[in-house]
């Protein structure tokens, strides 16, 4: 018996992704709904051989729906997740509107699928960092107990949506054409630049997106203890965001033996030639599903203490697949 799914956002980077993914997938799907802004109403996607006709998002658009997959933004979760909650179905949401509120499992599938269950109709997506983040470190902190995360991201376009990476090409031709560019969509010049993340900064000096990280990965591990600290840049990569990790274990990892763990994990990716001094790049995850590790060294200033590289597809893993794996959960 198929599924009825509805996708809020569709027409973004991340609802044409989970156009994608549930194709791939084989999905049990019954009816696919497509919904999306007044204006994007109208317009027709591609689904398999199918075209299907995009729709208004309204407080009604969930009738006869059994699963959500929302990526409109925290406003729009905000507003209607409710609604489709009261319609029967489940929604599995992408914003970080609901990633932390107590009644709301956080999932990796990989990592917590058993909250999934304490659901009262609506799962949380976390932060496309700290899913990248999590996926490797998570059987390393099984094994050797993780004290102190410090962590560095170099994070694409993509994390901005479809615009922004349309922006960062137009202005990079631009740029190389010597032509002036008004950006519209990231507010500082982005090709051939880079910035700290533009997340609304807190009191604390920490941006929003920093603070994601901490918090999210806390409550995914189930441990409060854990002693966090991020700083976030944006890079000018189109797709897949990248990560410097520096973690500080209660026991001292064996490097060899992180090496196999992190080989059998699922959903990470050992990539690396040392001899060629190759490592994870952007380009190399782009469009994978694995978050690709590589890099492992002692860090030599302090002991107990691994650093990590680590490259993830942050529209799938960060988004789109992750959302899609708890969709599979939910719906066996």
């Amino acid at each position: 018996m198929g599924i009825r799914v509805a996708i809020m956002g569709a027409t973004g980077a991340v609802g044409q992704e989970f156009l994608s993914l549930l194709q791939e997938r084989r999905f049990p799907i019954a009816e696919l709904r497509l919904l999306a802004s007044k204006r994007s109403a109208g317009k027709t996607m591609r689904f398999g051989e199918e075209h299907i006709t995009v729709q208004e998002l309204t407080h009604g658009s969930f009738e006869g729906i059994d699963l959500v997959l929302a990526s409109a933004g925290g406003s729009l979760s905000k507003e209607f997740a409710p609604s489709a909650v009261k319609a029967g179905a489940v929604v599995v949401d992408n914003t970080s509107y609901f990633r932390m509120h107590p009644d709301v499992p956080l999932v990796i599938p990989e990592i917590n699928p058993e909250d999934i269950r304490l659901h009262k109709g609506i799962i949380a997506n976390p932060n496309c960092s700290t899913i990248i983040m999590c996926l490797p470190l998570f059987p390393l902190h099984k094994r050797y107990g993780i004290r102190r995360v410090s962590v560095a991201t170099y994070q694409a376009a993509s994390g901005a949506g479809a615009v922004a990476m349309q922006e960062l090409m137009d202005e990079t031709q631009a740029r190389i054409e010597g032509r002036d560019f008004a950006r519209s969509v990231i507010p500082h010049p982005y090709a051939f630049n880079l910035f700290p993340h533009n997340s609304p900064m807190t009191d604390n000096g920490y941006c929003e997106e920093e603070l994601k990280m901490v918090k999210e990965t806390r409550r995914i591990f189930h441990d409060d203890t854990l002693r966090i600290t991020a700083t976030c840049v944006r890079v000018p990569v189109l797709r897949a965001h990248s990560e410097a990790v520096n973690v500080e274990f209660e026991k001292d990892p064996d490097l060899a033996e992180c090496y196999e763990i992190l080989a059998r994990a699922e959903g990470v990716q050992v990539l690396e030639d040392r001899a060629n001094n190759r490592w994870p790049m952007p380009l190399d995850a782009s469009g994978k599903d694995p978050v690709l590790v590589g890099r492992l060294r002692k860090d030599i200033s302090q002991p107990n203490t691994l650093d990590l590289w680590m490259v993830g597809d942050q529209i799938r893993k960060g988004a789109a697949l992750n959302a899609v794996q708890i969709a599979e959960k939910l719906f066996p």
